[in-house]
């Protein structure tokens, strides 16, 4: 299987779930609290490890209580955090409400992430890199300068992007609303764009080259669903599976994925998954 490098935000996920989303200045009662690991980083590492891949993260956690538990997280899931350092900031931390069909909003305090450094992270040749936005440009541009090998991001949160990133990132991946927020995406060579229950497709300079539906469940928490698509999809394409067969694999695990009440989903090796 793949050996996959992320480098990205950890959080910890502080959810409130709830029977509907409040309202602007509305106050939502009868809520029930869950406390978990998070970020899109971690959650993809996680996810990835979880389906197979040789996963090692690079992130920033605080030197605190959540720090430690946050490298446990990742530890457990089977990832390597040698490069997951512990800063002066506090650990990141999401705020997320989520409604009974699973639907979020979510406010991200980025702490630590801001921290992130690649300083003295060797990438091989035969690596797959995976980054996000949720740290700096700055950094993900040092990425796309340095990474010699395979580079995807996930474009979220959307901003606009450098032309070197655009240039040299091998596979974007966004929502159907980042995609239309990132109009400069037309000419990126790969493109993945989900479509929650709609499925998902893959453009080669604006061009779809394979379309699939998604795969029916029952949505629980859908925060960490993308993340898992991200991880499937990078991994499945880097195995070699075809276009149609990578986005039918990344929507199955998107969809167990949006079925557990976590961020960090129990997942099966990637083959459970494949049409």
């Amino acid at each position: 299987m793949q050996k996959l490098t992320v480098v990205g935000s950890v959080n910890v996920d502080l959810t409130a779930i709830v029977d509907r989303l409040p309202e602007p200045g509305e106050t939502i009662g009868g809520g029930r609290l869950r406390r978990d690991a998070g970020g899109k980083g971690a959650n993809q590492a996680a996810a990835a490890a979880r389906l197979g891949a040789q996963v090692r993260m690079v992130g920033a956690v605080g030197d605190d209580a959540d720090g430690q538990w946050m490298r446990s997280a990742l530890t457990d899931a089977g990832v390597d955090t040698a490069h997951v350092a512990a800063v002066s900031e506090a650990t990141g931390t999401a705020l997320i409400v989520v409604d009974a069909d699973g639907e979020n909003q979510i406010a991200v305090c980025e702490g630590a992430n801001a921290l992130v450094d690649i300083d003295g992270v060797e990438f091989g040749a035969d690596e797959t890199v995976l980054a996000q936005l949720e740290i700096s440009m700055e950094l993900v541009t040092r990425l796309a300068e340095t990474v010699p090998g395979y580079l995807a991001l996930n474009a979220a949160p959307a901003q606009p992007l450098p032309r070197t990133v655009l240039d040299r990132v091998d596979l974007f991946i966004v929502n159907e609303t980042e995609y239309a927020l990132m109009p400069e995406l037309r000419d990126a060579p790969l493109v993945a764009v989900t479509y929650g229950a709609k499925g998902a497709a893959l453009l080669e300079r604006g061009e779809t080259v394979a379309s699939v539906p998604a795969v029916a469940t029952t949505p629980v928490n859908t925060v960490g669903a993308g993340d898992a698509f991200c991880a499937a999809l990078t991994i499945a394409l880097r195995e070699g599976f075809s276009p149609a067969d990578a986005l039918s694999t990344a929507c199955a695990v998107g969809a167990a994925a949006v079925a557990d009440p976590a961020s960090q989903p129990a997942l099966q090796a990637l083959a459970a998954y494949v049409p």
